[in-house]
């Protein structure tokens, strides 16, 4: 497969992230319809959380079984459980960091004051709101982004996994490789847009979103295509674990006041169980 061919094949395999960001624009679902949504995504982000960590893990251990046998050292090993800690660190506490650093600061109460200053109290205090849930859109809409981020990490390594296939002539490996992501990259534009809630994103950030999340398919392909490297696969794998697991966490407790604890826990399994039938194609293709 040329080095064209198969930047098309995983440009089309990254687009398909766009199928699902659309709903993220239907206003006619009530709060119960919103946890389903939201806690769908949940199950698809936690699949894709162990399918990222497990192929982080077997590089660590593919390198543990060479120092076992003598054909790798023992400093590479290391090196590797480093990458993989350091990374999910950074994904996961250092994505909290950022996002503490990028919350606004609280309101602040305005003093009590006679009734001559009412009215401007009430003035203050509606202003108040209006930036609060401007605030709130905002922090919904930075959480939809930070999901595609880490959506696009892991996306990034499936670009390799295609990228390296094609070079070494696994052609049909490859192909699998392509229709498996496709269909498993189109459930993520649910995981995108299903903590939203409420807020109706822009077609300009969908847009964003679906660059984000998909595009480095296409980016990992082109590197996968020319270069194979497995400390830098597993950086990828750990970053977006670590990443994932954040959001996961943000999601989940977002969406605890809804309730619906029951439909939540049993929308978070088909969501999970998608993810799994879409991968078994994959497998089945021998990646």
């Amino acid at each position: 497969m040329s080095f064209a061919q198969t930047v098309a094949l995983g440009a089309l395999a990254g687009f398909t992230i766009f199928l699902g960001l659309p709903v993220g624009r239907l206003q006619l679902l009530g709060p119960r319809a919103r946890v389903a949504l939201a806690m769908f995504s949940v199950g698809i982000l936690a699949f894709i959380f162990v399918d990222v960590l497990s192929n982080g893990i077997e590089i660590v251990d593919t390198a543990l079984t060479g120092v076992k046998h003598h054909q790798q050292s023992l400093a590479y090993l290391i090196w590797l459980v480093f990458l993989l800690a350091a990374g999910f660190c950074a994904g996961s506490a250092g994505l909290a960091v950022i996002e503490r650093a990028m919350r606004p600061s609280g309101r602040r109460t305005p003093p009590i004051a006679g009734a001559a200053d009412a009215i401007a109290i009430g003035t203050l205090q509606d202003d108040a709101l209006v930036l609060e849930i401007d605030a709130a859109r905002r922090r919904a809409l930075r959480t939809g982004l930070t999901i595609a981020a880490a959506i696009g990490i892991h996306n990034f390594a499936e670009g390799l996994a295609i990228g390296v296939s094609a070079r070494s002539g696994a052609i049909s490996l490859a192909t699998v490789l392509i229709i498996g992501f496709a269909l498993h990259n189109a459930t993520e534009g649910f995981g995108i847009v299903g903590p939203l809630g409420e807020v109706k994103p822009s077609w300009r950030w969908l847009a964003l979103a679906g660059l984000i999340g998909g595009g480095p398919t296409f980016l990992g392909t082109i590197v996968g295509y020319e270069v194979t490297s497995d400390p830098l696969e597993l950086a990828f794998y750990a970053i977006a674990g670590g990443a994932i697991l954040y959001v996961i966490g943000e999601i989940w407790n977002g969406m605890r006041r809804y309730g619906y604890r029951e439909l939540g826990l049993l929308m978070v399994s088909a969501g999970f169980i998608i993810g799994v039938l879409t991968d078994l194609i994959v497998t089945y293709g021998g990646g």
